[in-house]
């Protein structure tokens, strides 16, 4: 439904905004007339998943929005059974250590993580999304979905990357990923990041998930990353056998 389509364009637009929204800005940002605009924003103000300052006349999430959250968490079996194993991953090889949900081609979404006790860290938050086909996740995506490529070739030439590789040389990638059962995105999709996903199989035999680690391409090299590999692989197995359904 239309009104409903909207309530979630707001909602994700202010979660974006590092900063309170007002009518005007929202209603521009999201090519909506100011009238149904404000009568959305009250609906969610009054559902208590908005906050409206009066002073100031801005917008921004509302403390509603947390036991929402906190009840899709508490709720998803892999959150809970792959978070023991990224802090393990984390704590072994310091490195920040996320699990991604992969609900389609769209997007990712970042649904448990342990960071690095390091100087030098990256910001990512559980809830932050990113396009499915991105970096080292979006070649496992690929690599074991069964999207047709036509479907798949479409979105990846939409990517945005610090330095994007060919089609041609990601499809090679993609096809070594399917062979080697993990991925390694060193400073393609940010510049001097490397990236290493391994798939999480459900049981009908597609990608479900991932788990990812995230370093500046300096700490990772060679050696180093082929052991972060096999390691993520042997938590991406006993992750998938504890989200088997009940025979």
């Amino acid at each position: 439904m239309p009104a409903v389509t909207r309530a979630v364009a707001i909602l994700r637009l202010l979660s974006r905004s590092r900063t309170p929204l007002a009518l005007k800005t929202i209603a521009q940002s999201l090519d909506l007339v100011p009238s149904t605009a404000l009568h959305i924003l009250r609906a969610l103000v009054a559902e208590q998943l908005l906050h409206f300052d009066p002073l100031s006349r801005q917008y921004r999430l509302g403390t509603g929005m947390l036991p929402l959250a906190r009840a899709v968490l508490d709720h998803d079996d892999f959150s809970s059974v792959v978070r023991p194993k990224l802090e393990e991953l984390s704590r072994r090889h310091g490195l920040t250590v996320i699990g991604v949900e992969v609900p389609d081609l769209d997007h990712m979404v970042v649904v448990a993580l342990a960071r690095a006790q390091t100087p030098v860290r990256l910001h990512v938050d559980v809830g932050s999304r990113f396009p499915a086909l991105i970096s080292a996740t979006g070649r496992c995506v690929a690599a074991f979905s069964s999207y047709p490529w036509d479907e798949i070739e479409t979105r990846f030439r939409r990517l945005r990357w610090d330095n994007a590789p060919s089609y041609t040389t990601w499809r090679r990638e993609v096809e070594s990923v399917r062979r080697q059962g993990f991925s390694i995105d060193r400073g393609n999709y940010i510049a001097g990041v490397t990236i290493v996903a391994v798939p999480v199989v459900n049981h009908r035999g597609t990608i479900s998930h991932t788990i990812a680690a995230v370093g500046l391409g300096s700490q990772l090299k060679r050696a180093r990353l082929l052991a972060l590999a096999r390691d993520m692989r042997d938590a991406a197995r006993e992750v998938a056998v504890q989200l088997l359904p009940p025979s």
